[in-house]
């Protein structure tokens, strides 16, 4: 095990090294110039730009920026924006709110999919059955946004429940509407994916075999059948917490969530280059960690697989 950890870490260096070089890259070739930027409407002084572009290392060849990027990240150093704040402080106010939101919606829809999966399989074909692929297909055909709007409208203010934005991104009860929209869309995969398992593995031969020896049922659906089920539902949740952190751009819009995605946002619209490069090298960070871990799951949820 030791040794596949240590191997898969290897492997992750070159991903790594690729994944942040291709972002820098198409980063600095977005139209607009973040220095011009700076002074809004009013004409800029060229000495001043040629100046904050010196301090900045903008005036220095691509290769050379990416190469000074990388050295300050190995001792965590993620730069600083044209205004001169360090990325790691916009970081650091960003994504404890989208964590908090992707567990969130991660818990939601491994609970709630894993769920609605497994009885659709022990019941497929029949009425259960054809209501959860029915809702499931329904919530994949909805985009995110249009769903967004029609949650915040109908549970925030019509029903009034909850806040219709969020106000207070501390308050978790505040992020269970926008939770619940960012992994409705995983959610219904889920549940189709856990269903299909199931429904696969009922008819194994050790289901047989473990019924034809009396085990209770319980034990059956939860240790034999519902165990080996779940190894590709675990592949695609493993995937999806990256995803959900990523992709949380709709969602923050919408209820006004001051994460990752509103910071992203503002950092594409403004031609913050350096925020939205450490931004994704923190992402890509989570989506490589994620990977490793669902990685060693296997072995846990089958026993059969072994890691040399």
């Amino acid at each position: 095990m030791g040794r596949y950890v240590a191997r898969r870490l290897l492997q992750m260096i070159p991903v790594f090294i690729g994944t942040t070089l291709l972002i820098f890259l198409m980063v600095n070739v977005l139209p607009g110039d973040p220095v011009r930027a700076l002074w809004g409407d009013k004409p800029p002084d060229p000495a001043q730009m040629e100046a904050i572009r010196h301090q900045r290392g903008l005036d220095l060849p691509l290769w050379q920026q990416y190469l000074h990027y990388m050295k300050n990240l190995a001792v965590g150093d993620l730069g600083t924006n044209i205004g001169g704040r360090p990325v790691g402080d916009i970081l650091s106010q960003a994504f404890p709110v989208t964590v908090r939101l992707a567990l969130l919606a991660f818990g939601i829809e491994m609970i709630l999919g894993i769920a609605l999966g497994m009885l659709a399989g022990v019941r497929r074909g029949r009425v259960v059955d054809n209501l959860i692929l029915v809702f499931t297909l329904l919530v994949i055909s909805v985009p995110v946004f249009v769903l967004g709007y029609i949650v915040q409208t109908v549970f925030g203010l019509q029903l009034k429940w909850t806040e219709p934005t969020v106000q207070d991104a501390t308050d978790v009860t505040q992020l269970i509407l926008p939770a619940l929209v960012l992994g409705s869309l995983s959610l219904a995969y889920v549940a189709r994916l856990t269903r299909t398992s199931i429904a696969e593995n009922l008819r194994a031969d050790y289901i047989r075999t473990a019924v034809a020896k009396g085990l209770p049922k319980s034990r059956i659906m939860t240790r034999h059948l519902l165990r080996n089920s779940l190894i590709p539902v675990v592949t695609f949740l493993g995937t999806d917490i990256g995803t959900l952190m990523g992709g949380a751009v709709v969602t923050e819009g919408i209820f006004n969530v001051p994460g990752v995605g509103n910071t992203l946002y503002d950092a594409l619209a403004r031609r913050e280059g350096q925020v939205i490069v450490g931004t994704v090298t923190i992402l890509v960070l989570v989506y490589l960690a994620a990977s490793l871990i669902v990685d060693l799951l296997y072995a846990v949820l089958d026993p059969r697989i072994r890691y040399a």
